[in-house]
């Protein structure tokens, strides 16, 4: 299960932007908690904690408890805005969770032994076509990622999601297809030798005949 944090925060009265940058030159971030049929709760968080959680990895994928003024919320965080210059946080909205919920998020992906994989040995390249899958998941149980295992991937090969050992529970949002993770591509000069060597090898039989 993905690991969890835990923020102190306030009660928050005062919204909009000029709020907002007072708030920031006082060291704190506005943020709200929202969902489970419950009103919206503005609060204010600590921007430099709030930073080093988001940096840890995972925001949008770990569970967090926000302890406001003594009252604990189990949350997950659903969205954040970054400043557009100085990357720096500006507003954060988390979502509640209740015990029984059922989460839609995007989940890493991690590649297993790429360093012994057969194609990527023989110059091909991994091409990865989704970093991270859509699914839903029980909120007590959310999968820190995906593994996908190279071991047996040869040249051309394509992995997809039938290839991954899924979480109990878990499931991809996308259930119509058995949709592509990622590839084992050849480069192109590597596919041009292979041509070549195909077409000398019909030559040769043609020869024979």
């Amino acid at each position: 299960m993905a690991a969890s944090y835990e923020l102190k925060a306030s009660a928050r009265e005062r919204v909009g932007k000029g709020a907002a940058r007072s708030l920031r030159r006082e060291g704190l971030l506005p943020a709200v908690i929202y969902g489970d049929k419950k009103p919206a709760l503005p609060i204010t968080i600590p921007v430099k904690e709030t930073t080093l959680t988001l940096h840890k990895g995972g925001f949008l994928t770990h569970l967090g408890t926000i302890d406001v003024e003594g009252e604990k919320h189990q949350v997950i965080a659903k969205d954040y805005q970054l400043h557009p210059v100085r990357d720096e946080l500006l507003h954060v909205d988390f979502l509640r969770v209740s015990k029984n919920a059922v989460l839609t998020i995007d989940v890493p992906v991690h590649f297993l032994n790429e360093e012994t994989c057969p194609g990527i040995k023989r110059g091909g390249v991994l091409n990865i076509v989704r970093h991270t899958v859509e699914m839903t998941v029980p909120a007590t149980a959310i999968p820190e990622a995906l593994d996908l295992d190279l071991a047996t991937a040869e040249l051309g090969d394509s992995l997809h999601i039938s290839a991954v050992k899924l979480p109990e529970g878990c499931q991809p949002t996308i259930t119509d297809r058995d949709f592509t993770i990622a590839t084992i591509a050849a480069p192109a000069g590597l596919k041009e030798t292979d041509e070549a060597e195909e077409a000398a090898e019909e030559g040769e039989e043609e020869g024979e005949d």
